[in-house]
């Protein structure tokens, strides 16, 4: 069990719903995830697929390994969303001729196609979250250090 290190002044004993800071995280989640789905339904992916092809879209190629580490998933997560990108032509997955066990993943003519379209998507959230720029940033960068944290607490 990880232990606490929080003092038991009572503000961090609360069983309310409300007052969960993962209940907070988990609805901004869904709906974030609620905010995509049309606008990535209409580029044909998913929102995991729209990830893996923004960090393609960052560098091309990647390992899966490297997509799996990036994303925090694990390739049993990772090897079925790959799949179906490559069946959508958005990828192709290689054989790195200088290690057989690892596997390149490509981003095909059509994925690049992609980025063109999915260019509007960030300022489509950004202006649905009302959030003034210094503030969404100040936010993502609080989540960052909030995932790195409890990441160091997991180990």
């Amino acid at each position: 069990m990880i232990s606490s290190t929080t003092p038991d002044d009572g503000a961090f004993r609360s069983l309310r719903l409300e007052d969960q800071l993962c209940f907070a995280l988990y609805a901004a989640s869904r709906a974030m995830t609620a905010l995509y789905r049309p606008l990535l339904s209409e580029l044909g992916i998913t929102y995991p697929q729209f990830l893996v092809l923004i960090l393609l879209w960052e560098r091309n190629p990647r390992t899966v390994r490297e997509i799996d580490d990036a994303l925090r998933l694990d390739y049993g997560t990772v090897s079925p969303l790959l799949k179906r990108l490559e069946a959508a032509g958005l990828v192709r997955r290689e054989r790195r001729p200088e290690d057989e066990r690892s596997v390149n993943v490509v981003l095909t003519e059509a994925g690049e196609a992609v980025r063109e379209r999915a260019v509007d998507i960030r300022s489509c959230v950004a202006c649905a979250a009302d959030l003034p720029p210094e503030d969404f940033a100040a936010l993502r960068a609080t989540l960052a250090e909030l995932t790195s944290a409890l990441a160091a607490a997991e180990a």
